[in-house]
């Protein structure tokens, strides 16, 4: 079998981080929280999300608050979203991989029956051998999402040889809690600083998260 690449969405091959601080901005206003700078949000952000909230409010939003910050940034996104493209470069190397006879799939926190339509949108789907969003609770980690994604995929990839390809520590730690490899790029969710901690390769560009992929994988 060859290299499977499972691909992270949201930051990673969608570039949406300015309808995502807008989101933001707009969730945070109702607990009195200052606009922040790309910068700002992307020094501070966490998953669990509540806890990037906690950082920001100096204590865990109760249920309710979390519920309406919640809603609110889903409501904000989904007006913004229609200004977001693809991450320049994204479509040729999902082109150029599947060309390769390789095989990749895409896994995002992004709600399932949400993302699905998004992804076939782009003209996308052609490429994934299976495209998963969230099916659980909004806001947590993705090692639960993850490992029922490679259970769907089944026989069909060697996980001695898939890279999970994110933009979020949070990618990398669901990839380690399931036995496959991961490669995070900095053009998403967290600064450098912040991934370089996490003891996986940290590269600056899709283009390099791909030749690292097939490195790893070898």
């Amino acid at each position: 079998m060859r290299t499977h690449i499972v691909w992270d969405w949201n930051g990673t091959l969608l570039s949406d981080m300015p309808a995502v601080l807008g989101a933001s901005n707009a969730a945070l206003s109702l607990v009195g929280v200052a606009p922040m700078t790309l910068d700002e949000y992307r020094a501070q952000y966490e998953i669990p999300i509540p806890n990037f909230y906690h950082r920001l409010l100096g204590r865990m939003p109760s249920r309710d608050e979390w519920l309406e910050l919640d809603d609110a940034f889903h409501v904000k996104y989904t007006e913004l979203f229609p200004g977001c493209g693809l991450t320049p470069g994204a479509e040729e190397l999902l082109t150029g991989w599947t060309a390769g006879g390789r095989s990749q799939s895409l896994l995002s926190m992004y709600e399932h029956e949400q993302l699905v339509p998004v992804v076939d949108g782009f003209g996308l789907t052609r490429h994934f051998v299976r495209v998963d969003g969230r099916r659980g609770a909004s806001g947590g980690r993705k090692a639960e999402e993850l490992a029922g994604h490679l259970a769907a995929l089944g026989d069909g990839i060697d996980r001695q040889r898939t890279v999970l390809i994110g933009d979020a520590a949070d990618d990398a730690r669901a990839a380690l809690s399931q036995g496959i490899k991961s490669v995070l790029w900095t053009g998403g969710s967290h600064t450098r600083e912040k991934l370089v901690h996490v003891g996986v390769p940290v590269v600056d560009s899709l283009a390099e998260a791909v030749a690292v992929a097939e490195e790893l994988a070898r």
